[in-house]
């Protein structure tokens, strides 16, 4: 039988979360595992999916946020080393950047899909991780002015 590769999904919650989501029927082949940000919605998923949660934070709770970024640096680590992905799948937002990078250190693939809403102007995200993802892809050709290493499918989602 052919070995499983090791991929994790992750993205913040909300609309990220949707569009990740909307790939949910390609889980089955791969050794997944699916990590966001735990709230009330997402919660509800965990009968469903195999999935892991980090802190819900914004960038809007200036006390509250810097606090949030170092626990879930510190998560990205311990869930990296637990689950030992082969391939980062994600659709952003701040929630990816730390797993990102660790992946990177380790050599590890990048799959970064910019959300659908951003037509013309990328996220911080996108500006952030474009500098080490292996492959992005974006929604929309105007994106391609900005990014011209980026690929470009139409509408993924």
């Amino acid at each position: 039988m052919k070995k499983r590769k090791k991929v994790m999904f992750i993205s913040s919650c909300g609309g990220h979360l949707t569009e990740l989501l909307s790939i949910e029927k390609i889980f089955k082949y791969y050794n997944y595992i699916l990590v966001t940000e735990k709230n009330s919605i997402s919660k509800k998923l965990k009968d469903k999916y195999n999935i892991e949660y980090l802190m819900c934070g914004s960038r809007n709770e200036p006390i509250k946020y810097p606090l949030v970024i170092i626990i879930n640096i510190i998560k990205s680590i311990y869930l990296f080393f637990k689950y030992k992905p082969e391939l980062i799948y994600t659709t952003g937002t701040h929630t990816c950047v730390p797993m990102c990078f660790i992946a990177h250190l380790f050599k590890k693939k990048i799959i970064y899909v910019e959300v659908i809403d951003r037509i013309d102007n990328p996220t911080l995200t996108l500006k952030i991780i474009s500098r080490i993802a292996d492959t992005i892809i974006v929604q929309h050709k105007e994106m391609l002015d900005k990014f011209p290493n980026a690929k470009y499918f139409g509408g993924v989602f």
